[in-house]
Order: C-alpha cells, then sequence, then structure tokens
C-alpha cells in the first residue's frame, strides 16, 4: 500500500507543479474517498504534508524578494490563533469520532466548492485587481488582513484546504496593486506558519499517520519538480478547468 500511496503523492505534486493548486484540494479527499483514510486523520496529515512541501516554496519566494512579511505577519495574527481556537472545539468539544469526521467532511467539501471557484474565475479576479490598482493607490488594511486570515484559519483547520487558491483570492482582493508573484509568495509563506500549528495541534491529538506522511512526501517532492518543468508545455488554463470541475463534484459528494 505504501507504494499506492507515493503513487498518489507523486500525481498530486504533478498537477500542484502545473497549476500551482494547494495539494490539500487533491490530497485529503484523495485519501478519504480512495484510500478511506478517517476524514480527520487525512487532514492533519495532509496539514503536517503541506507545511513541509511549502517550506522550500516559501525560501525560494523569499529569496527573490516576492514576500511582504508584514502582511505575513497580519494574516498569521488571525490564522494562527483560530487555528489553535478551532483545533480545541474539535478534538475537546466533539468527542463522538462520528460527529467529528462529519463537520470534516462537511468542512472539506465547502472549502472544495469555495477553491473551485476560485479556479474557474482567477483571469476574472486578476483583471479586476488590475482594474482597481489603477484607479489609485489604496492603503494597507492590517484589520481586514487579520480578519480573513483568522477565516482562512478556521477554514485550514478544518479541511487542510484553502491556504493555496483561496489565500491567493483573498490577497487580490485586499491588495490589488501587488504584483502576482508578491501575492503568491505572500500567500506560501504565511501557509507554512498555519499548515504547521494546524498539523501539530492534529498530531498531538492523535490524528496523524506519520507512516503514511513519509510515503506521500516521497512520492510528492518529484512529482512537484516535474510538474514545475513542465508548467510551461502544458495548456494549464483547460487542465485548471476540468480540476475546478472535478473539486465541484468531490466537494458535492463530501456536503451531501
Amino acid at each position: 500500500m505504501d507504494w499506492l500511496y507515493s503513487l498518489s503523492g507523486f500525481l498530486v505534486g504533478l498537477v500542484v507543479g502545473v497549476t500551482g493548486v494547494g495539494g490539500g484540494s487533491l490530497m485529503t479527499p484523495l485519501l478519504v474517498l480512495v484510500f478511506g483514510v478517517a476524514p480527520v486523520t487525512a487532514v492533519g496529515t495532509d496539514l503536517l504534508f503541506a507545511a513541509l512541501t511549502k517550506t522550500g516554496g516559501a525560501w525560494a519566494h523569499a529569496r527573490r524578494g516576492n514576500v511582504a512579511w508584514s502582511i505575513v505577519g497580519w494574516l498569521a495574527a488571525g490564522s494562527v490563533p483560530a487555528s489553535a481556537v478551532t483545533l480545541v472545539f474539535l478534538h475537546l468539544f466533539v468527542p463522538d469520532p462520528g460527529k467529528l469526521s462529519g463537520i470534516v467532511s462537511v468542512g472539506l467539501g465547502f472549502a472544495l466548492i469555495l477553491t473551485a471557484g476560485a479556479l474557474l474565475f482567477r483571469e476574472k479576479l486578476h483583471a479586476w485587481a488590475a482594474r482597481r490598482a489603477a484607479s489609485g493607490p489604496r492603503s494597507a488594511s492590517p484589520r481586514r488582513t487579520v480578519a480573513l486570515g483568522a477565516v482562512l484559519g478556521v477554514l485550514v483547520t478544518v479541511s487542510s484546504v484553502g491556504a493555496g487558491a483561496l489565500g491567493v483570492t483573498v490577497l487580490f482582493f485586499l491588495y490589488p496593486g501587488l504584483a502576482a508573484a508578491r501575492i503568491v509568495g505572500i500567500d506560501i509563506a504565511h501557509a507554512v506558519p498555519l499548515t504547521l500549528v494546524a498539523g501539530l495541534g492534529h498530531a498531538a491529538a492523535g490524528a496523524v499517520d506519520w507512516k503514511l506522511l513519509g510515503a506521500l512526501l516521497i512520492g510528492s517532492l518529484p512529482g512537484i519538480w516535474l510538474g514545475s518543468a513542465l508548467s510551461q508545455k502544458v495548456p494549464e488554463r483547460l487542465l485548471r478547468g476540468a480540476l475546478a470541475t472535478m473539486l465541484i463534484l468531490i466537494g458535492g459528494k463530501l456536503v451531501s
């Protein structure tokens, strides 16, 4: 079974490398629906998987000057405490495993549908942000950044989905004048502490499969590398549309 996990990690990493979509939107439903992993364990394992795989990306973006650390700090000021509160609620106040799995499954389905919308309307969002930025300079909004960071913190902790496509969408709304490369860099840098805190919280509650995590990492790292190399040769827009359709179908199945 380990080689199947590694193969799945490779395929997910390949898609992530081509499209830039966060692995949680693919990995977590794959673990739940195909491999039968308990939803809470799938989320906890994928959060640590994301923290480890995104660290390299954050480092690379920081070296290129694409990370505005003040914005990362504002996002984390909202997301990390919100994640901690969500972890306490899930693991202390929902003792029934069946109810906990139900909450996580619904949260996962909801997050997948939102992510699909962010993928489908990415170009329109970019165009809107460009028009908004051209209309005049806009000051940063730390309070709104903290508040939306808190929303992301809850969503990511419950579902492991949202730190990628949804994080980028939030940043485009808040900071339309920022270059796309900086938006992506900020999003990846913020995802590292958020997924690490959320993943360690789930691990403390026993909701992480460490053997599964190792198998996924073995496959995903070369997959991400190959996907990045192929990203200029694959029709990314077509692939993104197919991916969004798949996420809507999976999300609807989990919510229902």
